[in-house]
């Protein structure tokens, strides 16, 4: 679904596809991680994702009531703290998206797919 918002000048909609493309591009800046990962259902296989495809790691629902919710599938670094990864991508991408799309992010789910040594 499509966020709307009402203003006194018309109505805007913003597409899932663009929160979802500007939430990666604010993921990709925290540290820890290494990027997104698209999941080969047929295979079980987890395939890090290049920088242009990063919306096939992310998942955004859009409620009734204009309410973000995020899915994101990631791989990090080797050797760093997942719950200090996990709460500097929750904090910076609630923050920015809230900022960006004017609408609230409800919950954030994440789910490391993997890890890989960083040279």
């Amino acid at each position: 679904m499509k966020g709307c918002m009402s203003t006194d000048h018309g109505i805007i909609t913003i597409d899932p596809e663009v929160i979802a493309k500007y939430a990666g591009s604010v993921a990709m800046e925290c540290f820890g991680i290494v990027g997104m990962a698209a999941i080969n259902v047929t295979d079980g296989l987890v395939h890090l994702l290049k920088r242009a495809s990063l919306t096939r790691g992310i998942q955004v629902d859009i409620s009734e009531e204009n309410h973000v919710t995020l899915d994101f599938h990631i791989i990090v670094a080797y050797g760093v703290s997942i719950s200090a990864v996990t709460d500097n991508l929750i904090s910076n991408v609630k923050y920015r998206v809230e900022e960006f799309a004017g609408m609230p992010v409800d919950k954030i789910n994440i789910y490391i797919e993997g890890v890989r040594v960083i040279d």
